[in-house]
C-alpha cells in the first residue's frame, strides 16, 4: 500500500480551510480507529488533531523511506524550525501544523520527540527491557497524548501525565498486535530480555517468525502492563473539557479492546493480526459513552519515569492561565448532551463502512498479488 499524500493544495497559496480539508483526508486513510473516534470530539478539536496527525504522518514517511534516517530527522528538525518560526514550508501540511502549534502555544519539545522515535523505528533500533521500551513508547505514543491534551486546553501535570499513560498503553496494544508483522519486516519491539527469559533467541525467531506459548507469554507480559496503563490514563480523562471526554475514553476502550482481541486469540499475532469486530466495538463503544459520564478525580500518580521530560517540557511553558479558563477560550465548554447519542451512533457507522473498506483493499491486494504470482490466469478471471 503506498502512503498517503497531501498532494491536493500541496503547493499552492496558502487556503487554511482546503490545509485542514488536505489533513484530515490523510487522516481518514492513515488511522482509521483513530478517525472514527475523533468525531467524538469537538470540531476544533479534531480538525487541529488532524493537523497534527498529517505533519507528523508525512515526518514518519520522510524517516522511514529514507536512506538516511539521520539526515532526514536533521532536515525534518529545520521544517520543524520553520514551522515554530511562522515560516512553514509552502504545503498543507506545514502550514496546517504551524497555524495550530501558534494558536496553542505546544512546546516544541513534543514534535521533536516524536521525531526523534520516528528515526529509531526507521534505524530499526531494539529494546533490552520494558523501560527502554517504554522510552520509545514514550516518543512515538505518549507525545501524541501530550499534544491532545495540550489542544485541549489543558496543561494540568496529572492530566499530562494519564494522558502520556494513555499514549503508551496504546503503543503496546500496537506492538503487541503486530509481532508478526513486525517480524517479517525484520523489525521487533518485545524486550529483549524477556524473550531470553522465555528461551527465544531473537536473531533466530526472526529469521523464521512461528508462533509458540512461549512467545505468547512474552506478549501476555506486554498486555498486562498495557492494561494497567489504561486503567491510570482513566483518571485523567476526568480532568479533561467535558466535551472531550467521550472521544478519548472511545479511543481508550477501543485501543485497550485490541489487546484484549490480541488475548482472545492465545496471544497469536503471528499467524493473524488480530481485528475488533464490528459487533464488539458497539458494544464497547457504549460502555465508554457511559463511562465518560461517571469519570471522576483520583489521587495524584507520578508520570511514567520515560514519560517525565514530556511533562515537565509542558510546565515549563504554561502561560498560567487555568485549565478551566482555556478550555472555555477554545469552545470546550459543556457539549451538546443531547445529541451525544447520536453522534455515537453515527461513529458506530463509519467504523462499519471503514471496516468494508478495510476488507475490499486487502481483497484486491490479494486478488493482484495472485496475478503478480500466475499472469498466465490474469486472462481467464
Amino acid at each position: 500500500m503506498q502512503p498517503p499524500s497531501l498532494s491536493p493544495n500541496s503547493n499552492t497559496a496558502a487556503d487554511p480551510a482546503a490545509d485542514r480539508a488536505a489533513c484530515k483526508a490523510l487522516l481518514s486513510q492513515g488511522s482509521r480507529t483513530f478517525y472514527a473516534a475523533s468525531f467524538l470530539l469537538p470540531q476544533r478539536i479534531r480538525e487541529s488533531a488532524s493537523s497534527l496527525y498529517a505533519f507528523c504522518r508525512l515526518a514518519d514517511d520522510a524517516i522511514d523511506l529514507s536512506a538516511d534516517p539521520a539526515k532526514a530527522l536533521s532536515d525534518l528538525n529545520e521544517r520543524l524550525a520553520l514551522a515554530y518560526a511562522g515560516q512553514p514550508l509552502p504545503n498543507a501540511a506545514d502550514r496546517a501544523f504551524a497555524e495550530v502549534v501558534a494558536r496553542v502555544q505546544m512546546p516544541r519539545a513534543l514534535p521533536a520527540a516524536l521525531l526523534e522515535g520516528f528515526a529509531w523505528d526507521a534505524a530499526a533500533r531494539r529494546y533490552e527491557t520494558l523501560e527502554d521500551l517504554t522510552g520509545y513508547a514514550a516518543r512515538v505514543a505518549g507525545t501524541v497524548g501530550a499534544m491532545m491534551t495540550v489542544l485541549m486546553g489543558v496543561r494540568d501535570p496529572e492530566a499530562l501525565a494519564r494522558a502520556c499513560d494513555l499514549g503508551v498503553a496504546m503503543q503496546f496494544s500496537n506492538i503487541a498486535r503486530d509481532v508478526g508483522e513486525d517480524a517479517r519486516a525484520k523489525r521487533l519491539y518485545l524486550p529483549l530480555n524477556w524473550l531470553r527469559e522465555a528461551g527465544i533467541d531473537a536473531d533466530l525467531w526472526l529469521d523464521n517468525p512461528t508462533f509458540t506459548p512461549a512467545l505468547g507469554r512474552v506478549v501476555a507480559r506486554l498486555l498486562a502492563h498495557a492494561e494497567t496503563l489504561y486503567e491510570r490514563a482513566e483518571a485523567g480523562i476526568a480532568l479533561l473539557p467535558r466535551s472531550c471526554r467521550p472521544g478519548i475514553n472511545a479511543a481508550r476502550v477501543l485501543y485497550a479492546e485490541i489487546g484484549r482481541e490480541v488475548a482472545r486469540a492465545g496471544c497469536d499475532s503471528v499467524t493473524a493480526r488480530a481485528r475488533v469486530s464490528g459487533s464488539r466495538k458497539i458494544a464497547v463503544l457504549t460502555r465508554a459513552l457511559a463511562q465518560s459520564a461517571r469519570l471522576r478525580r483520583r489521587a495524584p500518580m507520578e508520570a511514567l519515569a520515560a514519560c517525565q521530560f514530556l511533562v515537565a517540557s509542558i510546565e515549563a511553558g504554561t502561560s498560567g492561565a487555568a485549565p478551566h479558563a482555556r478550555a472555555q477560550a477554545l469552545g470546550l465548554g459543556t457539549p451538546p448532551w443531547w445529541n451525544l447519542h447520536g453522534r455515537v451512533v453515527w461513529v458506530i457507522d463509519l467504523f462499519e463502512r471503514l471496516e468494508r473498506l478495510e476488507r475490499y483493499a486487502h481483497a484486491s491486494e490479494f486478488e493482484a498479488q495472485a496475478r503478480r504470482r500466475a499472469p498466465g490466469m490474469a486472462s481467464l478471471t
